[in-house]
């Protein structure tokens, strides 16, 4: 038996993946494995790329809303600057990763949205910040999360003002099972040939694919979509992004020839 999995809301928390699960998406009949595909505008089309074990981050939402006291640019003696405050807690948290972290483990901090609604010579009354938090280890995952949540706060409050740090947890890492990804990485040599099938590495991006990672045994692979002879480059995410339509071909074929000898095996 096979089933065929659409993936809605890939982008907004709490993901699709985690609420078809919780209406039994891979129940009725109970899915054995799963396999996933991605589109990678970074790989020609023709090419395929796997990789076994850990692949790729979790991802959390950081929103903080640093409360100071507002006033005239020109006397800040009289103000508690939110700005200023703002601009050392995001600073410092970049502590949590660079010297509180296993260096090994991979993670990052990226601080994406500073609004700051003051002037030339108004300091706000608040500055609102958003981030992302990404990782690869989920026990360390939560460590930092505490670990931010105490320092930013802390640093807020011994400069005069107030805060609200909100971290709302996303998706989980995703982690390909290796026998699984080793077995389906040779049917594709098979299917498209050892030339077009590559390894990759580690991405700090995220999926809400890895909740069914979480379930079953999986593996998400990522389908060339790019050519640098008809310019088409550009990342996904991006304004210019396109793809080689001939990968809709070798996708969908790709998928099917997985599926039957997954089957045949």
């Amino acid at each position: 038996t096979i089933k065929v999995v659409f993936q809605p809301g890939e982008e907004i928390l709490p993901g699709g993946a985690s609420l078809m699960i919780k209406e039994n998406a891979l129940k009725k009949p109970d899915a054995e494995l799963i396999i996933g595909q991605h589109v990678y505008p970074q790989l020609e089309v023709g090419n395929v790329g796997f990789r076994k074990g850990m692949y790729m981050a979790s991802a959390d939402e950081i929103y903080v809303t640093v409360k100071g006291k507002g006033g005239h640019g020109a006397l800040p003696q009289d103000c508690v600057d939110p700005i200023t405050i703002a601009a050392q807690m995001i600073t410092a948290l970049q502590q949590v990763i660079s010297r509180q972290l296993d260096q090994t483990i991979p993670a990052l901090l990226t601080f994406g949205s500073v609004i700051a609604e003051g002037t030339t010579n108004v300091i706000p009354n608040e500055v609102k910040i958003m981030g992302t938090f990404r990782c690869m280890d989920e026990k360390w995952r939560t460590v930092a999360h505490d670990k931010m949540y105490k320092m930013g706060v802390g640093i807020v409050e011994a400069m005069g003002g107030k805060c609200d740090f909100n971290i709302v947890k996303g998706y989980p890492c995703l982690y390909n099972n290796e026998a699984l990804t080793a077995k389906v990485k040779d049917f594709a040599i098979d299917y498209l040939g050892e030339e077009n099938v590559v390894d990759l590495p580690l991405r700090m991006t995220a999926e809400d694919f890895a909740y069914y990672s979480q379930k079953v045994p999986s593996t998400f692979y990522r389908l060339g979509t790019g050519n640098i002879a008809k310019g088409i480059t550009s990342s996904v995410h991006t304004t210019t992004f396109d793809i080689d339509e001939t990968s809709l071909q070798i996708g969908t074929g790709l998928m099917a020839w997985l599926a039957i000898q997954e089957l045949s095996s």
